[in-house]
């Protein structure tokens, strides 16, 4: 099939009434298909488009009201979606969403996604983003690509001509960059109480954010590193040229960092571009618990919006406001308790940058459960909280807040109180 121009793309004869489109997630947008998308949704029917993570200007809350807006959370500018109320959240495990979308109890109709042809002209290669996209797209109707020469060429992105492609067009944008954030000096503390309780060997799995850049920064003088997570930042490129990330302990994929997509800049994708040592995995790999247990040493390193005294975790709303996800924290900690020498750490400051506690007496929405969690660590510490009563949870908490909030907090859990009062 060939490419046309975006310009001659007329999506009215493939997108049906209530249909739901599954769009590249993240850095894997195809923006030249999305900006085709909004430009023309004036003349489409009512349908639903499904979001990641969004990094670019493309969704607007002033879009039309017939489009409705669907995601797992509302991460990057999909925050801005949220608040203005044009953002359907579905609050649940990563794995389930894949599994919903596989099986077509949640089913998608149609995918957009960025594609670059194989080096040997057969099929085609997913460059930067696997995750459910692929998945998705087996299932769906019809499948919207845009050829893009930026891509690089990842192993495992490997594709055959059995996509129901409908059309291709011709990439308009470079695939979306997200430079390394710079961490503060309270993140680089939390980062070097991580690295001080992961052992050599260990296989990592991390987040995006200016905090799991400074983790993989701390670890540099570990030996035999590994890497299986659902996305692959910078950072990764850092470590594996300090020599410290090896995959060489991994009982799976020996030799090789798995990754279901890169969110990164430039020197990442340069980075896995034709590279033996990286893969993109779909969340049937990245994700799934059984997997992942036959991983020794199986580190999940996750962040969170506050925790409280008992170890009960917030990763999705800060005063009544949708800005996180659920996502794949709870797939990750509960392989991190099925994989031999395995650890689940929180890690996240103390405080806000307004100076408000993170560490609360209770949270009043749960992402994980405290039943899953045993390691929290901030700049003062490290909280171990697996096989400890409800009190010595709130002791090893307290002990890890900010200073000025440690005596208001024991006095909020010993008033059996939800929230620190003045």
């Amino acid at each position: 099939m060939m490419a046309i121009p975006a310009s001659r793309l007329d999506l009215r004869p493939y997108i049906r009434e209530h249909d739901r489109i599954l769009l590249g997630q993240g850095t894997a947008e195809p923006r030249t298909l999305t900006q085709v998308l909004m430009a023309q949704a004036g003349d489409l029917p009512a349908c639903r488009v499904f979001l990641g993570p969004t990094y670019s200007e493309t969704f607007s809350p002033d879009a039309p009201e017939h489009l409705t807006f669907e995601s797992y959370g509302a991460i990057g500018k999909a925050a801005r979606l949220a608040r203005a109320g044009r953002l359907e959240i579905y609050p649940t495990h990563f794995s389930a969403l894949a599994e919903a979308i596989a099986s077509r109890r949640l089913p998608v109709d149609g995918v957009m996604l960025p594609l670059r042809p194989s080096p040997d002209g057969r099929g085609y290669n997913l460059g930067i983003g696997r995750d459910i996209a692929l998945m998705a797209a087996r299932q769906a109707r019809y499948v919207l690509a845009e050829i893009s020469p930026w891509l690089p060429l990842c192993h495992g992105g490997e594709i055959d001509d059995d996509l129901p492609l409908a059309a291709l067009v011709e990439a308009e944008y470079p695939p979306i960059e997200l430079p390394q954030q710079v961490p503060d000096e309270t993140e680089q503390a939390v980062a070097r109480n991580v690295a001080a309780i992961i052992p050599d060997g260990a296989v990592l799995q991390i987040g995006v954010g200016a905090l799991p850049a400074a983790v993989l920064s701390a670890l540099k003088h570990h030996r035999d590193l590994g890497f299986h997570s659902g996305a692959a930042i910078d950072g990764l490129v850092d470590l594996a040229e300090s020599g410290a990330l090896t995959n060489r302990r991994k009982e799976r994929d020996t030799g090789i960092s798995v990754a279901g997509l890169l969110l990164g800049s430039r020197r990442l994708y340069d980075y896995a571009d034709r590279n033996p040592a990286i893969r993109l995995a779909g969340p049937e790999v990245t994700h799934a618990a059984q997997y992942i247990a036959g991983l020794s040493r199986f580190h999940a390193i996750n962040s969170a919006l506050a925790v409280d005294l008992t170890g009960q975790v917030a990763a999705e709303e800060v005063d009544g406001r949708y800005v996180g996800a659920v996502g794949g924290q709870g797939d990750f900690t509960r392989a991190a308790a099925l994989s031999p020498g395995g650890r689940s750490i929180i890690a996240l400051p103390s405080t806000t940058r307004s100076g408000e506690s993170r560490i609360v007496p209770r949270a009043s929405v749960i992402t994980t459960a405290r039943s899953d969690v045993d390691t929290v660590v901030t700049e003062h510490g490290v909280a171990e909280l697996r096989y400890c009563s409800l009190n010595e949870r709130v002791r090893r908490m307290i002990a890890i807040a900010a200073p000025e909030w440690r005596e208001p907090l024991a006095r909020a859990w010993r008033d059996g109180k939800s929230v620190i009062e003045d």
